[in-house]
C-alpha cells in the first residue's frame, strides 16, 4: 500500500548546479575538474568511436580491464592521474594520435 502522507521533494540536477556555482569556493573547485572531464570526455568518445569496450582497449594496451578502468575513473577523482605514455598507449589502442595543446586564458 502507499503511504498516503509520502510527498517526494522535486530534485533537480540543473538547478542544484546553478544554486551551488554562487558559491564562489564550490565554484572553483568544478573549475578545477574542467581538464578532467574533458579528458575524460575525450577518451570515452574516441572509444566509442573506435567501437571498443573498456576490456578490449585493455588488451591492446596490455592491462587488465579494471587497470583501465581505474585509469578513467581516477579523471574525475583526482586519486591517479594517467600518465603521458599511458595516454599514448590509450590513444593508439583506440586508433587516435594524443595531442596535447596549451590554450591561453
Amino acid at each position: 500500500m502507499a503511504d498516503k502522507n509520502y510527498k517526494p521533494i522535486p530534485y533537480s540536477p540543473k538547478k542544484a548546479l546553478e544554486r551551488d556555482l554562487q558559491n564562489p569556493d564550490f565554484r572553483k573547485a568544478w573549475e578545477a575538474l574542467d581538464d578532467e572531464f574533458a579528458t575524460l570526455d575525450a577518451l570515452l568518445a574516441a572509444r566509442r568511436q573506435a567501437g571498443l569496450t573498456q576490456e578490449q582497449v585493455a588488451a591492446r594496451m596490455g592491462v587488465s580491464q579494471p587497470s583501465l578502468a581505474r585509469v578513467e575513473a581516477s579523471l574525475g577523482s583526482h586519486r591517479h592521474s594517467p600518465s603521458l605514455e599511458m595516454l599514448r598507449k590509450y590513444a593508439a589502442a583506440v586508433n587516435c594520435k594524443l595531442e596535447i595543446k596549451l590554450v591561453p586564458q
